[in-house]
């Protein structure tokens, strides 16, 4: 099975009076996180971690952060992006796995919805999404907010019955010469075909 590993981080400061979002949920709390986009650290950490599996570079490759089109804009934007990244490289999600490291708010209370927003993004099962989060113990880091993402891909795999021309083809070649040599085992002569199968036009 042909697999990929990524991983994304990111950061952002509080401040008063912006909304603040987190994997697309809007939680309520005194404080937001700026940023030049809506500053949704979560989804913005797992959109580099799966541009990051295909080699597609990150947010900032196709959306630069002092590009005006992007100012306030919902990160949904940038997932969906590198979504069809992965999808045009061929992959599809089998699973993410999450860390936020915040002083404030909780996270516990919100963490079911929490996943089932994010699992509704990524349109895969809200069992193959974790969401952790922690207190920044020791990092003076009390006014930020950060986190990190791993995801898992597998390269999606035609279905078998979807064989090539050529495929099906030389396939049929096989199983001519095995018959041809069964028939001649039996008789002892060997059997020639009627016509030139490679002359067909």
């Amino acid at each position: 099975m042909d697999i990929r590993i990524g991983y994304g981080f990111d950061s952002h400061a509080f401040r008063p009076g912006v909304p603040l979002k987190i994997g697309g949920l809007r939680i309520e709390h005194p404080e937001g996180l700026a940023g030049h986009s809506d500053g949704d650290v979560l989804l913005h950490a797992i959109t580099d971690a799966l541009l990051g599996a295909v080699s597609a570079g990150d947010i900032g490759t196709f959306f630069p952060p002092g590009d005006p089109r992007w100012k306030d804009a919902d990160s949904s934007i940038f997932l969906n992006l590198a979504l069809e990244e992965i999808q045009n490289a061929g992959y599809r999600i089998v699973n993410v796995d999450t860390t936020l490291i915040l002083n404030a708010p909780r996270i516990a209370p919100v963490s079911g919805e929490l996943r089932a927003r994010v699992a509704d993004l990524l349109d895969i099962a809200p069992s193959n999404v974790g969401i952790k989060a922690k207190t920044p113990e020791g990092l003076a880091a009390d006014s930020v907010a950060q986190a990190h993402a791993v995801v898992l891909l597998e390269r999606i795999e035609a279905p078998n019955e979807l064989q090539t021309m050529s495929a099906v083809m030389e396939s049929q070649r096989q199983l001519e010469d095995v018959v041809r040599d069964l028939v001649s085992q039996v008789h002892g002569v060997p059997m020639k075909p009627p016509f030139d199968t490679d002359d067909i036009t």
